[in-house]
């Protein structure tokens, strides 16, 4: 097997257009029941007034940050919903404390078991699938009654087992998988908001 690039594209707008090729191939591969599936975990837990939890670690841990704008701030605009969203990825003060006096593997755990409690949801986001303190989020999550949507890809390793909502990408390039985990983010928040607004008959007026 080899992986894109495996050969030298000089011309920078070509390498763009297979690229964009490979990304739209890669995003194809997303089971779309498994996304409506992962709506309706948002929507639920947002509606019965739970909280959601997101993290990652590198550029997941960036989706994982903006997924609190896109999904709090974004869900609510023009409708009756009032997400409550936090990112375990975005306190560098307690993420240290964790990982330096408990252990790097505990990093979003330790949070989860903080702060969370059954009913509300979690999304991590690991293009590996791999991750350590990923999975061993995603294990304490279920033992917790904390349901779960899982963005992965390569081959998905344990997060994908593990979750409620397996969101992968079939891919092995990790800048089309994370290109894709954040389509996936502001798909999730721009389809409750537009399911929910006030007046949907103005969708096609409002700027998103």
């Amino acid at each position: 097997m080899t992986y894109f690039p495996d050969y030298v594209i000089p011309d920078a707008g070509d390498y763009a257009s297979e690229y964009f090729e490979r990304l739209g191939k890669a995003a194809a591969t997303v089971d779309r029941a498994a996304i409506n599936k992962a709506s309706r975990l948002v929507l639920e837990t947002t509606q019965a007034g739970k909280r959601i939890y997101s993290c990652g670690n590198g550029g997941s841990a960036a989706i994982a940050n903006h997924l609190v704008c896109d999904c709090l701030k974004g869900i609510r605009s023009d409708t009756t919903l009032r997400p409550k969203v936090h990112s375990f990825s975005t306190t560098v003060e307690l993420i240290t404390a964790i990982v330096n006096d408990i252990g790097s593997e505990e990093m979003f755990a330790f949070q989860l078991e903080s702060m969370a409690e059954g009913g509300d949801l979690l999304i991590a986001i690991s293009s590996s699938g791999t991750s350590p303190n990923i999975v061993r989020t995603l294990e304490l999550a279920r033992s917790m009654g904390v349901r779960t949507i899982a963005m992965t890809g390569f081959t998905g390793g344990r997060s994908r087992e593990l979750a409620d909502a397996s969101l992968h990408v079939t891919c092995e390039n990790y800048g089309m998988i994370e290109d894709v985990h954040q389509s996936l983010m502001h798909i999730l928040a721009q389809h409750v908001r537009h399911s929910n607004l006030d007046d949907p008959a103005r969708l096609g007026q409002l700027k998103f």
